[in-house]
């Protein structure tokens, strides 16, 4: 084996979400990842602190994505219209690979312990959204209440795109349950 393997890190998680697959998260080795990926698991390690991070690695980045889009927003723009914005910009990122996102989802709802770390994302996301919107000048009570609808919008999309059997574009999935939001909300 070489000292310089190309694109590693994306053979290490696809290894893994097969095995999780295949095999259960919990009977799943890393020394079986990186068997199952050609590498070692000092590699493994060089590109994930542990197993669980397989499946999270990416979620500093969504949130960036997130944040930096409801800045970016119109200043005329309502908080949820901000919301919005990065509703768009989790669904460029999260929208790129269906059956990746769709075997993910199956690992972590079979497993309590990635649902905990799922939802520690998910407060994540919407503590940063709530900061987000507080620089927009929007009151405490009010930011929290948007992201907190927002990412809420964002999970059941999410699970709806992934378990809907036609292939639909996550962006719309996503604007379409903001409708039904504002509908349910009238």
């Amino acid at each position: 084996m070489g000292r310089w393997e190309p694109n590693a890190s994306g053979r290490l998680r696809e290894a893994a979400l097969d095995l999780y697959v295949e095999r259960g998260f919990e009977q799943t080795t890393v020394a079986e990842i990186a068997a199952r990926a050609g590498l070692t698991a000092r590699t493994f390690f060089r590109h994930f602190a542990d197993k669980r991070e397989v499946l999270f690695a990416g979620s500093e980045l969504l949130e960036e994505h997130m944040v930096e889009a409801l800045d970016r927003a119109p200043e005329a723009a309502s908080p949820m219209e901000a919301v919005g914005a990065a509703l768009d910009a989790a669904a460029g990122t999260l929208g790129r690979n269906r059956d990746f996102s769709r075997r993910r989802h199956l690992v972590i709802v079979a497993n309590g312990e990635l649902q905990e770390r799922e939802l520690i994302k998910m407060t994540r996301l919407a503590t940063a959204l709530t900061e987000g919107l507080r620089r927009r000048g929007v009151a405490e009570g009010d930011a929290r209440l948007a992201a907190e609808a927002g990412v809420a919008v964002l999970r059941v999309a999410f699970e709806r795109w992934v378990t809907e059997p036609e292939e639909r574009d996550l962006a719309l999935v996503m604007r379409e349950s903001v409708e039904r939001l504002r509908s349910l909300t009238r």
